[in-house]
């Protein structure tokens, strides 16, 4: 009994080996693709909507944070310190008593609003 086991074992650890041998290897990402790169900097959370709500001219934090809805300011304040790190937008002071700021898309950030457009009509299309 032990012996018809064995050969089973050994007979598909043949058959897996023969498999892999026969399958096309996929290259092993090392480091993160373009892919990853690029949706660390809008498919965070709440980012594309930060993105998407600025893309039409400046909006001041509470603004935003009524057009966002569920998103605390909290969150909204960390995703917005983040897309200004990376240049997607920036931050201006309009008075400092009471503090009022106002969040505008750069150039850089502008180029990825392409990207939300397709999106959104990807989404539309597919009744997302």
């Amino acid at each position: 009994m032990l012996l018809k086991s064995t050969s089973i074992l050994l007979v598909t650890t043949m058959q897996k080996q023969r498999h892999s041998q026969s399958s096309p290897l996929l290259e092993t990402c090392l480091e993160p693709c373009p892919i990853e790169r690029g949706m660390r900097l809008i498919g965070g959370k709440w980012k594309g909507s930060i993105l998407w709500h600025l893309k039409d001219g400046p909006l001041r934090f509470n603004q935003l944070a009524r057009q966002l809805g569920g998103a605390s300011r909290k969150m909204i304040n960390q995703r917005l310190k983040e897309m200004e790190d990376y240049g997607m937008i920036t931050r201006n002071v309009i008075s400092t008593r009471p503090i009022a700021v106002s969040y505008e898309v750069t150039e850089f950030g502008r180029s990825a609003v392409g990207f939300l457009e397709q999106l959104k009509d990807w989404s539309l299309q597919h009744n997302i």
